[in-house]
Formats: structure tokens, sequence, C-alpha cells
């Protein structure tokens, strides 16, 4: 039975939607609670692109502003201070009950939309603010602006209502590292709609991608930088290529032209292809031209979706052994040393030389996506929070 509907702002501070990560969360969280019966409007940058059945509200154009790779930019102070602007509008008219906030960006302008409208705000923290900028190169963990930076972050985490955390690292981190008492923090993690990701034909997708149908096919699938480990992507590949093992690594993306080139540089780019961006609703008909996914993803807390995606089209997974992908994958996945690009190439050589358990081991990872990880367990407990920073009772 649908519940009975909240009004939802989500204020999104990125150029949703863009084909990765966070935006699918944004994405299908909005579309699970629709389906719940909730009216959800999201707020956001001017760029991206819109998805059927999710109203989506946008900032004024900016001409010079096209950027839709993820990372900290000088450019978001005033992008997000045309994106209050635009939230506060639109809440003049759609008068919200929950402002539900994605990012430390977006939690500290539904902060302010807080103090006008006296809704409650709910944060989904995806990672560390700070930690993000040291991790993309942004400045430096022992610099002035870090310590500034920090200082903000802290304020903000003490602003929302609730804190939702896609990963329970990051509900750790926050408990332990920012003092966010339990009761104040719920972990909802990402999740996948396992119809629409679920095995597709792998012939008419080798077809469509120009692959041998005969070779083993490792796909990857996200942003490409070396904070998600492409750059040790490439060199596991350079090792396997040494080893002689037999293998066509599918890597599909953005921004791809620089790792293409380095590829070519490397001698590796004979066993590459590059897709360039994938369309969302292409995405699993890509991977089903694979045997196995990878994921070389560095965070300690940040969650990572894509995995929920490969479990749900049956991808036997190799990662970095971290909290978030141990929660994630549990004994389904495959653990490399973090940051050890031997051992992640060992890893992808092991599952490749055994072709019958892979076929078992990716029974085994579907399976899980199905049985833990939907979307509409994720919409249904997400109402469950609103409800109780309202004072109104589910049903």
């Amino acid at each position: 039975m649908a519940d009975t509907g909240l009004r939802i702002l989500m204020v999104a501070p990125t150029p949703y939607f863009a084909d990765r990560g966070c935006h699918v969360r944004i994405y299908e969280e909005a579309r699970a609670l629709r389906s719940l019966g909730h009216d959800v409007r999201i707020v956001t940058y001017h760029i991206g692109r819109d998805l059927p059945g999710i109203p989506v509200t946008r900032i004024p154009r900016i001409p010079w502003y096209n950027r839709l790779e993820a990372g900290p930019s000088w450019h978001k102070l005033y992008l997000d201070l045309l994106l209050l602007a635009k939230a506060a509008s639109l809440s003049l008219s759609f008068r919200p009950q929950i402002i539900h906030a994605h990012l430390h960006e977006g939690a500290g302008i539904g902060w302010l939309l807080k103090l006008a409208t006296r809704a409650p705000l709910v944060f989904d923290y995806q990672g560390s603010l700070s930690g993000e900028c040291i991790d993309h190169g942004f400045f430096k963990a022992d610099s002035r602006v870090a310590r500034i930076f920090r200082r903000v972050e802290r304020f903000i985490n003490d602003r929302a209502d609730r804190i939702v955390t896609s990963s329970g690292a990051g509900y750790s981190d926050l408990r332990d590292a920012w003092g966010v008492p339990p009761e104040r923090m719920v972990p909802v993690m990402d999740g996948v709609d396992t119809d629409r990701f679920c095995p597709r034909d792998r012939n008419e997708a080798r077809t469509r991608l120009g692959i041998d149908p005969h070779v083993p096919v490792v796909a990857y699938l996200g942003l490409m930088n070396a904070y998600q480990g492409t750059d040790l992507l490439l060199d596991a590949i350079g090792l396997l290529k040494a080893r002689g093992v037999h293998a066509r690594f599918l890597i599909m993306g953005f921004p791809h032209e620089r790792y293409r080139a380095e590829a070519e540089a490397r001698g590796i780019g004979d066993l590459i292809t590059f897709t360039g961006k994938v369309d969302y609703s292409d995405a699993p008909l890509f991977l089903s031209a694979a045997d196995l996914a990878v994921s070389p993803k560095l965070s300690l807390t940040e969650a990572n979706g894509k995995l929920f995606n490969y479990m749900a089209c049956a991808l036997p997974v190799v990662v970095f052994d971290t909290p978030v992908n141990r929660e994630i994958l549990g004994a389904t996945g495959s653990y490399a040393r973090l940051g050890d690009a031997a051992d992640f190439a060992e890893r992808i050589a092991a599952l490749l030389a055994d072709r019958e358990g892979l076929q078992g081991q990716g029974e085994r990872v579907r399976a899980r996506a199905v049985g833990e990880h939907s979307w509409q367990a994720r919409g249904t407990l997400l109402t469950q929070v609103y409800r109780a920073v309202v004072g109104t009772p589910a049903g």
C-alpha cells in the first residue's frame, strides 16, 4: 500500500543527471519515493539531463560552466548561491515538508531552507567534504584551507535533523571522527533496480560493442580518474598482459581520452575497449558483455554504487579490500590489498582461470543483490526516517 505522501524537496548541488554513482542514488531514491506516494522535486544545476517521471528545477544557464565530472571546483561557490535562490523560490510554491539534501553543499543550502520553511532537514551523506577535496588534490591535508573546510564540514554535520549515510563506513566515520551522535544517523545504503539491471543478451551486447564473442571480458563502468583507481587499473592490465593472460577490458565511463592515450603509450591499448560515457539505460546491456567486473576505487568511506549494478547483472567483482566494499559484497567479493595493482591483477587472473566457478559466483552475487539491495526497500527506510523527523507515524 502506498504511504500517505509527503512533499519532499531534494537539493542536488551537482550537474544531475550525468550517468554516475551519486546521480544514480539521487534518481533511484526519488523514483522509489514517488512509487510510495511521495511528491519529490529535485532542484539542481543548469547542466545534466532530465529523466522521465521526476520533476526537476534548474538554476539559470551559466554558459561558461559545463563540467559533468565529479570533484571540487571553485565555480561551485556561485553555482550554489544560485541553487539556494532557486530552491528558496521553489519552496514558496511547493511548501516542502521534508528537505532532503545531497552532499555537504546541499546540506548547507538545506539548513538555510530549513530556517526559512521550518521543514526538517535530512542530509544524504556520501563521504567527507574535506576528505574528497584532499583525495582529488584540491588542497593538501595540512593546509589552512583544509582546516577551514573541516570546520565548515563539522558545522554542516551538526545542522541536520537526520543524516542518512550511504555506507556503514560513512556512519562509523561520522560517529568516530566527527562526533555525530548515533541517534541522529541512519545507514541507507545504495541499492539497485534488479528488474532493470539483470543479465541481458550477451551476443547482442558484444555485437554492439564490437567485441569477439569468445574472448573473456573484464568490465569497468564509472568515472575515470586517479581517485577511482583508473591508473591502478591500467597498471594491473599491463601486468596481466606481461603474464600472457588472455582477456579484453571493457572500460566504460568518462573522461576517457587521457586514459586512452595513456593505454596506447603503455602498449596495452590493444586489450582495451573504451566506450566513453554510457547512458544509464544502456548500462545493463553493456555490462552483460562481461564475464566479471572491477572497481579499483580507493576511498575507505565513500559509497561505491557501481557494485550494486555489477551484482544485479550477475558479474563476479574484484575490488580493493575496504570496509565499504566488504559491506556491499560480503563473501561474494574478490578482495585485493588496498592500492596494490599486482594483487588486483592476480585476483582478476584467478577468476578468469576458473571459468566454471565464474558462473556460480555470478549467481551468488545476483542473489545477494535481489535479496538485500533493492531500491524499493531503501525507499521504505527513507520514509521511516522522514516520518520520525516530522513526528508522523508511517502508514
